[in-house]
C-alpha cells in the first residue's frame, strides 16, 4: 500500500465557524461530525477535520490547496463577495491581486482562526512535462 495523507486536525477557535468558511469558501460540505471534530471532505479522499481548542493554543498554519480554473473563479469571487483580505503573495505585500506563478494563478488569504490559507490552480514548478 502506498502512503496517503487520509485526515489532518486544524486547530480553531470555533470548529463549526472554520468547517463552514472553508467550506463555503470552496464550495465542499461538512461530511460528518464526530467528538470534537467536524469534517470537511476533499475530492483526493483526505478529510480536514476541524477542533475547538483555545486560541491562546492555536499556532498558525500554512495549507495550501491545488484547484481547478472553474473551482478558482468561484471561490475567487466569494473571497471578494465576502470582503475577505487576499494577496497575491505569502507575505501580504500585494493586497487585493492574485498571482500568474507557474502559470496559473493563485491567492492567499486568512481563515477565521488564522491560517495563512492559499489556492493555486497549477503545482509549484508547473505540470509535469
Amino acid at each position: 500500500m502506498s502512503v496517503k495523507l487520509n485526515h489532518t486536525i486544524v486547530h480553531a477557535r470555533d470548529n463549526r465557524e472554520s468547517a463552514e468558511f472553508f467550506a463555503g469558501l470552496l464550495g465542499l460540505a461538512i461530511t460528518s461530525e464526530w467528538g470534537p471534530f467536524i469534517a470537511v471532505d476533499l475530492s483526493n479522499g483526505v478529510t480536514l477535520d476541524f477542533a475547538t481548542i483555545p486560541a491562546d493554543r492555536i499556532a498558525s498554519q500554512h495549507y495550501a490547496f491545488l484547484v481547478s480554473e472553474e473551482e478558482f473563479d468561484a471561490a475567487y469571487a466569494r473571497i471578494r463577495e465576502r470582503g475577505i483580505e487576499h494577496y497575491a503573495d505569502p507575505h501580504r505585500r500585494q493586497p487585493g491581486e492574485i498571482n500568474h506563478n507557474d502559470g496559473g494563478r493563485g491567492v492567499y488569504f486568512m481563515d477565521p482562526a488564522g491560517h495563512a490559507m492559499e489556492l493555486i490552480t497549477v503545482p509549484y514548478g508547473g505540470w509535469p512535462a
